[in-house]
This record gives C-alpha cells, structure tokens and sequence, in this order.
C-alpha cells in the first residue's frame, strides 16, 4: 500500500535552481511538511539549499532515494522531469513534479506506468488550482453560474528572459510553450476537458526553440484561445465565458489573487484572495493530504488532466516541428 506518514511529511529535492528554492520559501508555510534532503548536479549549490532550509545536501541522487524521506520534488530542467521521476518512484518514494511532467505524452505514459506498477503517489506541480482565490471562484460559480464556459482565453509573453536562460536552449528543452504554454493548457483542460483539435501558428529563434505561440483549440463544450511567448511583452490576464456571463483573472492569473465576474444582467462581483507564503504552498499541503490519505494522485490535478495538458503541447509542437533530443 502507498506510504501513510503520519508525522510531518519528510520531502527530498531534485534540483537546486530558482523554483527549488521557491519550494523551500514556501515549505516554511506547511506545517505538514519538512525538508531533510536536497541532491543537484551541482554540488554547491545544493548545500547552499540545504542549508536555506535546514536540511542536509546528499553526495548523489542514490543517497537522496535511500533516505528517510516520504517525497521527492523535483525542480529540475523540463528534459529530466520524467527520467527523476521513475527514479524517485522506482526507489518507493512519492512524487511532486514540476511542470510539465514529461516533454511528452509518451515519456508521461511510462512515469505514470512506473507509479502504479509501486502504488505511489505523482503528482505534477500545477499551482492555479489550490489557490485560495481560485477555489473560491469556483465555490461562486457553483451557486452563481456563468452558464457553461464556452470560451477559455489565457495567455503570457516575456521579454525579460536573459540571452542566456535556459529557455533558449533547444539542447536543454527551452521555449515558450512548455514553461508557460503548460499553464494556459491546464486552465483550458479545467473548464473544457479534453481537447480535439490544435491549430497553431509560431514564431522559432535561429536555436529552434518556439519565440512565440499562438493556438486555437476546440473542445467538445467550446475553444480556448492561448498563447505563450518570450520576445514579446504581453499581458497575463484570462478570461472564462459562459452563456450568463464572463471571468477575468487578472494579470499573472497563473497566481490568481483577484478575479472580476460580470453577468449578462449587469451584476459585478470582485473576489479579491491575496496567496501567502509564495503560493507554492498550497499545492505542497494538498500534496502532503493525498499522501497521508493513502492517495496515488490529486483529483485537482489528476494523471488525465496532465494527459490532457501535455498532448496540446505535443500537438503544437508537431505543427511547429519542434523536437527535442531523446524523443
């Protein structure tokens, strides 16, 4: 049977970048949770996290999976998140993935292959939902319908990505539309389900990673219209519309915190849910719940709902040609 800890969950790392330490700035904020271990390829820097959070750097990813941990998270480049995952799950240790969880679906097949052949827990680290903000957006559409959503529109493009990011280098699987296209997916996949068609125009760097995405997707229910970017600046607001009215999720919607519902017959509602502790704590104490349940994944961010999310990818990808090393 999965793991059922009932003292504080014990969490590994995988990686030693910005979003690990993110991750611990926001473990501080889930009393269920502590860190005892962090592994990197670079050694340096792993100590220098294990020392921000109170834990103890490990000399190799096999010292990481034979300690005394429940879960690993693991924050590394998009590349590896599948190869650490059957890793971390092989070794009987749950799993918080960043996203996406796999490059595609076919590498995300074998993950979620390896997690019920031990019965552990994956998850991928899809924060939107387990937002305060969020959850209370949907409680108010339950009881104040928007009617059914028919159009999901969300969207984000950066201009301020150093020359040198790791998002434009095709070797290390940069681009625009698995680091901020995923978001857009998920928000889609949420209120649409499962989508049956992706039209995509795009925009590649001389690197051969996507500059700039742009797609129309078509669910049963509706469209979605969503882009991602990283040569252009452009707003990261999204909107839901329905029969009876619409939603704007303000700008950086992805860490939702202010939401404006406006109904066809003229009612305005504002839901304003400030996030604390860096957001990243919320999906961590959900995380934490469904491991102390027994649970083998989150019915906010099921295994479907990552099928879902990573096959638009790899739709827009295949229209862009867009391939990356090992696929």
């Amino acid at each position: 049977m999965p793991q059922q800890p009932s003292a504080p969950v014990r969490f590994g790392i995988i990686g030693a970048g910005r979003i690990a330490q993110r991750f611990v700035d926001s473990l501080r904020h889930v009393p269920e949770a502590r860190l005892r271990h962090v592994w990197a390829r670079r050694p340096e820097a792993a100590a220098a996290l294990a020392l921000a959070g109170d834990a103890s750097p490990c000399d190799s990813l096999e010292a990481l999976l034979a300690s005394d941990i429940d879960a690993v998270y693991i924050a590394t480049l998009h590349d590896s998140h599948a190869h650490y995952a059957r890793a971390v799950l092989a070794a009987g240790k749950a799993v918080l993935c960043e996203k996406p969880a796999a490059l595609n679906a076919a590498q995300l097949e074998g993950v979620l292959a390896e997690a019920r052949r031990h019965r552990r827990l994956f998850m991928e680290a899809m924060k939107p939902p387990f937002f305060p903000l969020y959850q209370r957006l949907r409680q108010h559409l339950a009881q104040a319908p928007i009617g059914p959503v028919r159009l999901v529109r969300a969207g984000f493009s950066t201009s301020t990505a150093p020359a040198d990011s790791t998002l434009f280098q095709h070797d290390q699987a940069g681009g625009s539309l698995l680091d901020i296209g995923i978001y857009g997916a998920f928000l889609a996949v949420d209120w649409l389900g499962e989508a049956r068609e992706v039209q995509t125009l795009g925009r590649m760097s001389d690197g051969g990673v996507d500059l700039f995405a742009s797609l129309n997707v078509r669910f049963d229910q509706g469209m979605a219209q969503l882009f991602s970017g990283l040569d252009v600046s452009g707003k990261g607001d999204a909107m839901l519309a329905g029969t009876l009215g619409h939603v704007t999720l303000h700008d950086k919607w992805w860490n939702p915190a202010h939401a404006t519902i406006q109904y066809n017959d003229g009612r305005v509602i504002e839901l304003n849910e400030p996030a604390e502790g860096g957001g990243l704590n919320y999906e961590t104490a959900h995380f934490c719940q469904l491991l102390r349940q027994g649970a083998l994944e989150s019915p906010l961010v099921s295994h479907d709902h990552s099928r879902r999310m990573i096959a638009i990818l790899d739709a827009a990808r295949a229209t862009l040609g867009l391939r990356y090393a090992g696929e």
